[in-house]
């Protein structure tokens, strides 16, 4: 892939220096021509001219889902500990700012205007995509901060992400399954030797998938990495009041968490594997890292906004994010019906994520994303055409008119559940007017 070095927003005339922050949002998601430019160059070499004094430990996550909720915990763990933490992710579901964090509270604009003002005034001709920009600016204001650990989530794959330009104390790797195919490779081999990039020689390597692909373990052992597998190297056991983390070192007696799933005690045993072997240098009483997990929520990961009507939010966008949300409701049987309302990306395995929930919606309300990439609702349907010759399925224009049409005929005893994307939570936020994310 070419470095494209030419900018033209720089260049055209009446174009000048932004400064509100929708003004830099749109100003940096225009300097590049596509929206995903897989390289590390151009972010090395803007990073070096920034000359960054990053002098606190790092902690990247990668992983096909499971990313957002490990830092989530993480975050939790270490600011419950007393610690100033900054935490990356992505993508964000209302607001930009969310997207960094100290102390788990959002950069303000003006932060955030400050730090993309920088990495323009560095960055020279590189021509840096959306996520090249948006984490350097991001790095630069952690640097700013006097953290004493920063959590950033990669955002795609890991080798060739832009989060792998900085070193990582600690890297871990969540699971490994079908997304990003176009990019990742169309393995679990393939995608696994992309997520793994981010593991260091002779540093501290999480892996929480029980059935890694072979690429993870073999390059882990390859670069000699400090390797630290679920199921080999530390344990989840699920009690019946709890569960139990175990490793050589520790074994620990957990209360359930708030974020629902099995998946999510993987998650939490992933944190707690970091936690336990970065003690050195971040000390933190592991006897209180249960009270830290158990509030830890995240909107969009089978999250309960109301009970009138019961309406659950699950971003749900690759095959495992749905087969985890279809375990969900199963294990959370409701006496009525089960209203969906579905929309999602044309370029993700809508066949796939249709019929892991199939079983489990009695109607669907599919509706169209405005977005480049978005699938039509008339797309969705094609893909339930038994639900849609049972007159099971209805076509809207957006996600908010779905959603109202939904909770209008929702009977007392039927929930909701809306999934299919981010942009698809983003837009029940927005219709249901969910405050403080």
């Amino acid at each position: 892939m070419s470095d494209l070095t030419e900018n033209p927003c720089r260049e055209s005339p009446g174009i000048g220096k932004p400064k509100s922050l929708a003004q830099w949002l749109a100003y940096i998601e225009a300097l590049h021509p596509k929206s995903i430019a897989m390289s590390l160059e151009r972010v090395k070499d803007v990073a070096e001219r920034l000359q960054l004094i990053l002098s606190f430990p790092i902690i990247s996550i990668a992983g096909t889902n499971g990313k957002g909720s490990t830092c989530a915990m993480l975050e939790s763990i270490y600011l419950d500990a007393g610690y100033r933490v900054g935490t990356y992710v992505s993508p964000h579901l209302k607001h930009y700012n969310e997207r960094v964090r100290v102390n788990h509270q959002a950069i303000s604009d003006a932060a955030l205007c400050e730090a993309f003002s920088a990495i323009e005034a560095a960055r020279g001709d590189v021509v840096l995509t959306y996520f090249e920009m948006g984490t350097l600016a991001a790095m630069w204001h952690f640097a700013q901060s006097n953290l004493d650990v920063a959590i950033l989530e990669v955002g795609m794959g890991g080798r060739l992400d832009a989060v792998n330009v900085f070193e990582p104390t600690c890297s871990i790797v969540t699971c490994v399954d079908l997304d990003h195919m176009d990019y990742l490779g169309d393995t679990r081999e393939k995608i696994g030797a992309e997520k793994v990039g981010i593991y260091r020689p002779r540093k501290l390597a999480i892996c929480g998938d029980i059935n890694p692909p072979n690429t993870v373990v073999d390059y882990a052992e390859q670069i000699q990495a400090d390797f630290h597998l679920i199921g080999r190297d530390f344990y989840v056991n699920k009690l019946t009041r709890g569960w139990q983390y175990k490793a050589s070192e520790n074994t620990l007696y957990l209360p359930p968490l708030a974020l629902q799933g099995d998946f999510q005690l993987n998650n939490a045993a992933c944190a707690i594997c970091a936690v336990e072997n970065l003690n050195q240098q971040l000390p933190v009483p592991l006897d209180n890292v249960g009270d830290s997990l158990k509030s830890v929520t995240l909107l969009g990961r089978f999250y309960q906004y109301s009970q009138t009507p019961y309406i659950i939010l699950d971003v749900a966008h690759n095959p495992q994010a749905a087969n985890s949300l279809a375990n969900n409701l199963s294990d959370k049987p409701y006496k009525g019906r089960t209203l969906g309302v579905f929309a999602m990306l044309a370029d993700k395995d809508i066949e796939h994520v249709v019929s892991a929930l199939l079983p489990h919606i009695s109607l669907w309300y599919l509706a169209d994303t405005h977005n480049a990439r978005g699938a039509t609702a008339k797309d969705l349907e094609s893909h339930l055409q038994s639900e849609a010759e049972k007159g099971l399925t209805k076509q809207f224009n957006n996600v908010a008119d779905a959603l109202r049409s939904a909770c209008i005929e929702a009977d007392k005893n039927d929930r909701i559940i809306v999934f299919g994307s981010f942009y698809t939570v983003a837009d029940a936020i927005d219709a249901l007017d969910i405050q403080g994310i």
